[in-house]
């Protein structure tokens, strides 16, 4: 027999409030005018003048990159135009004792956190040199695998905790990200053991062509952070200032033993998802590109920095013609490294090979001498 019993639970109300709390932080409009001085981070002129060159140099790094690879130098790769702020000023706020765990589009992070740019490169052609990160430089390899750095981010910060770092694991994935398992395992991990982890979400709006309306009934991806019990924020994206103090308040917090923090950055991929021939004009309208084109970071942030007198074109020329010469020394050292051999493959899968690996070893290091 059916109930006639109503409940007396508000569930839209429900929703509204937890939404309501979710309201996206900003510091910089799109017109480069401050808008919350209040929130404003500590900052000195060469640091605000090193931030832009960072945000420039990276923009050149992916139009360089993009070439690449169509000229068939560069394998696997995700550009990265649109999303200069929410990457480099999110990288700009930490200390080089913090670990970065990237997805496969959070490349320029780890290439300014040490990783030098021959081996990003060889990355993505696949090498296994592109893998081992410098001594000292505290970077994983970019995750394939959708979500399952949210994992490991846990982990590492949980063993930061336990040596009794003061550092921070940080970790990226898209707003796709968000509907992988993982994604809540990592976030639920790191909140109940209070690690100190910093979540990212860049939501550039689409998981390859999905929309990200299609991904959650969630009106935002910061609100998520609610289940798992641990602080969410959303920030504009598009704002290196905003995203820079988000990540250095979420930093502070993590190792005064508070936890972790979810950031969601609301961003735009200007290219592809990848080169592996996704074409974004069959999902995506030409009117929501260049609405997006009008909220570029680059562009906001110059204008902050000329109105302080703190940048001009002939500084940013400098700093464009300094990327392509490094880039261009970068994929040089790149073409020079040692071809990679199956042997390589082999001896560093396992500290100590099986028995069944050896064989292959010496088969193919047989083949290899002729």
């Amino acid at each position: 027999m059916a109930s006639n019993t109503k409940t007396q639970i508000d569930y839209k109300k429900q929703f509204e409030t937890i939404s309501e709390q979710f309201q996206t932080f900003q510091i910089l409009n799109e017109n480069g005018e401050v808008v919350n001085e209040a929130a404003m981070p500590e900052l000195s002129d060469e640091q605000l003048q090193e931030l832009m060159k960072r945000m420039v140099w990276t923009r050149i790094l992916d139009q360089r990159s993009i070439s690449l690879n169509r000229q068939g130098r560069l394998g696997f790769y995700a550009p990265t135009a649109g999303q200069e702020a929410s990457q480099i000023a999110s990288q700009f706020a930490l200390e080089k004792e913090d670990w970065i765990l990237p997805g496969y589009r959070d490349v320029p992070q780890i290439v300014w956190h040490g990783l030098p740019l021959y081996q990003a490169f060889l990355f993505s052609r696949g090498h296994f040199q592109g893998n081992q990160a410098p001594e000292g430089v505290n970077v994983l390899s970019p995750q394939i695998i959708i979500g399952a750095q949210y994992i490991q981010a846990a982990g590492v910060a949980l063993g930061l905790k336990k040596r009794g770092k003061k550092a921070v694991a940080i970790t990226y994935t898209g707003d796709g990200g968000t509907s992988q398992g993982d994604f809540y395992e990592g976030i639920n991990f790191a909140g109940a053991f209070k690690a100190p982890a910093i979540f990212v979400v860049q939501n550039n709006q689409f998981a390859i062509s999905t929309p990200r309306e299609l991904q959650t009934a969630a009106e935002t991806l910061a609100q998520k952070a609610v289940a798992a019990g641990i602080p969410g924020i959303q920030v504009d994206g598009m704002d290196p200032l905003a995203v820079y103090a988000a990540v250095k308040d979420a930093r502070e917090r993590a190792i005064n033993g508070e936890g972790p923090t979810l950031i969601e950055t609301l961003c735009y991929r200007y290219g592809p998802h990848t080169m592996a021939g996704d074409d974004p004009t069959r999902y995506r309208t030409a009117d929501l590109d260049n609405e997006w084109e009008k909220k570029d970071p680059l562009v906001r942030f110059r204008k902050f920095l000329e109105n302080k007198g703190l940048w001009n074109e002939e500084l940013e020329n400098e700093v464009i013609e300094q990327a392509k010469e490094e880039i261009k020394e970068a994929i040089k050292k790149a073409d020079d490294a040692p071809k990679q051999k199956v042997t390589d493959l082999i001896s560093i899968m396992h500290e100590e090979l099986p028995y069944n690996l050896k064989e292959q070893y010496e088969i193919y290091k047989e083949k290899e001498s002729k």
